[in-house]
C-alpha cells in the first residue's frame, strides 16, 4: 500500500509538470501503433492498458509525454554514458551537450551477425543480418532509439581502410536487421547509402555497428569479417591529406590549434568550396538529422569515431578529443541537391600532452553535435 500511494505521489506530481508545460497535454494515444512506457521507469514498455512492473504505474503513450528541462537533474553524455555533469555542459570526450540521464539498466548488450550464405565469397551476392541482445537472455527483444534518424547506423571498411559505406540495416520481423551484399556486377539501387554494400574482393573486412538499445547507454559492436576468394592488396596510408576533391567540391580540414595531437580537445575547421568560392555549411543539406558526419577510424582498424560537426562562421566545425596516435583515416558526408558526397582524408595524430593545444578565443557552434568510440 505504501509503495502505491508513493507511485500515485509520483503520477500526480508528473502529471502537473506536463500540465505546466502544456495547458492541453493530451495523455491518452488512440494509435493502435503507440509505444507505452512507464512514466517512472521509462525502459518498462508495451502497450495501451499495460501496467509497469516494477511501480504498478500504468504505462503511458510515449509520444504524449515530454520531459520537462531540469536544473538538477542528473545529465549525462548520450555517448560516454559516464561522463556526467549539468544542463549546459559538453561532454570533453566527444563535444556531445550533456543530456537527461536515461534510467539505464544494467545490460550488458551483444550485436548477434549472421550471414547468409554463412561463408562469403568475393564478387557474389549475400545478406549480412544484425540483431540487438540482452547478454544472457537472447530471446528478449531489444527496441532500439532513432539516432540520427535511424536505428544502426553500419560502417563497412576493408582492414586496410581503402573501402568505406556508412549505411543501415532495415529491419525485419523477427527482431533483426539486415544488409544487402550486391555481387560485382550489380549496381547500387539507391544511389548508395542506403542498405547495400559490396565487397568486390577478397580478404578481411571491419564492420562497426553503432546503436542504442532504449533506456541505454550508446553501444559500438566491432565485427571482424572474412570475405574467400582473390584478396584485395592492401594500401597503406601514411602521408597525410587534409584536402580532397569530390564532385566538384574541394573540402578541407584543419585544426585550430595548428596540429593534430591526442590528449586535448581538438577543434577540427571543415571548409567546403566550389569555384573557388567558400559553400556555407548552413547551407547544406540536412543528412539524418546533421550538415555532415564525419567517421575517422584508426590504421589499427580498432579506435573509431563518428563525429557530427556544428556550423560556427559558414563553417563546420568538429568537436572530439582523439585517444590514440598514429594514422587516421577520415570519411566526410554531406549532401547537396539530394546527393550525398563522401570525401576522403589522412590524418596524422601525434601523442600529446593535455593543456598542450590552447582554444582561447574559440566560441562553439550553433548546431550539431558529436561522439566518439573505440
Amino acid at each position: 500500500m505504501k509503495n502505491l500511494l508513493i507511485a500515485g505521489f509520483a503520477l500526480v506530481g508528473l502529471l502537473g509538470l506536463f500540465a505546466a508545460c502544456n495547458n492541453t497535454p493530451k495523455i491518452v494515444n488512440n494509435d493502435p501503433n503507440a509505444v507505452y512506457a512507464c512514466p517512472m521507469h521509462p525502459e518498462v514498455t508495451g502497450k495501451a492498458g499495460d501496467t509497469c512492473p516494477k511501480c504498478k504505474m500504468d504505462l503511458v503513450s510515449t509520444s504524449a509525454v515530454s520531459t520537462p528541462a531540469d536544473s538538477n537533474a542528473a545529465y549525462a553524455c548520450p555517448m560516454h554514458a559516464e561522463v556526467t555533469g549539468k544542463a549546459g555542459d559538453k561532454c570533453p570526450k566527444c563535444g556531445m551537450a550533456l543530456e537527461p540521464a536515461k534510467a539505464n539498466s544494467t545490460n550488458q548488450y551483444k550485436m548477434a551477425f549472421s550471414s547468409s550464405p554463412a561463408t562469403l565469397e568475393g564478387g557474389k551476392a549475400a545478406t549480412l543480418s544484425f540483431k540487438p541482445e540482452i547478454m544472457g537472455v537472447a530471446a528478449t527483444p531489444v527496441p532500439l532509439d532513432l539516432h540520427h534518424d535511424k536505428k544502426i547506423h553500419l560502417i563497412v571498411v576493408s582492414k586496410d581502410l581503402a573501402y568505406f559505406e556508412h549505411i543501415h540495416p532495415d529491419y525485419q520481423a523477427d527482431g533483426s536487421y539486415q544488409i544487402k551484399v550486391l555481387d560485382k556486377a550489380a549496381k547500387f539501387t539507391d544511389g548508395r547509402g542506403h542498405n547495400e554494400t559490396k565487397f568486390e574482393q577478397g580478404g578481411d573486412y571491419v564492420l562497426f555497428a553503432d546503436y542504442m538499445p532504449t533506456g541505454a547507454a550508446g553501444q559500438l559492436e566491432r565485427i571482424p569479417l572474412h570475405v574467400d576468394g582473390a584478396a584485395y592488396k592492401p594500401v597503406t596510408f601514411s602521408k597525410e591529406k587534409l584536402t580532397t576533391a569530390v564532385d566538384g567540391y574541394t573540402v578541407t580540414l584543419a585544426s585550430h590549434g595548428g596540429k593534430f595531437v591526442t590528449n586535448n580537445p581538438m577543434h577540427i575547421e571543415g571548409t567546403i568550396t566550389q569555384g573557388g568560392k567558400v559553400v556555407p555549411a548552413e547551407s547544406l543539406e540536412n543528412y539524418l538529422s546533421a550538415k555532415a558526419h564525419v567517421v575517422m577510424i584508426h590504421s589499427d582498424a580498432a579506435h573509431y569515431m563518428h563525429v557530427h560537426p556544428d556550423v560556427a562562421d559558414g563553417k563546420l566545425d568538429l568537436h572530439t578529443t582523439f585517444e590514440q596516435a598514429g594514422t587516421y583515416r577520415g570519411w566526410l558526408q554531406f549532401q547537396t541537391n539530394g546527393k550525398l558526397h563522401t570525401a576522403d582524408f589522412v590524418v596524422n595524430v601525434a601523442e600529446g600532452k593535455p593543456g598542450e593545444v590552447s582554444h582561447e578565443g574559440h566560441e562553439g557552434g550553433k548546431e550539431g553535435d558529436a561522439h566518439t568510440k573505440h
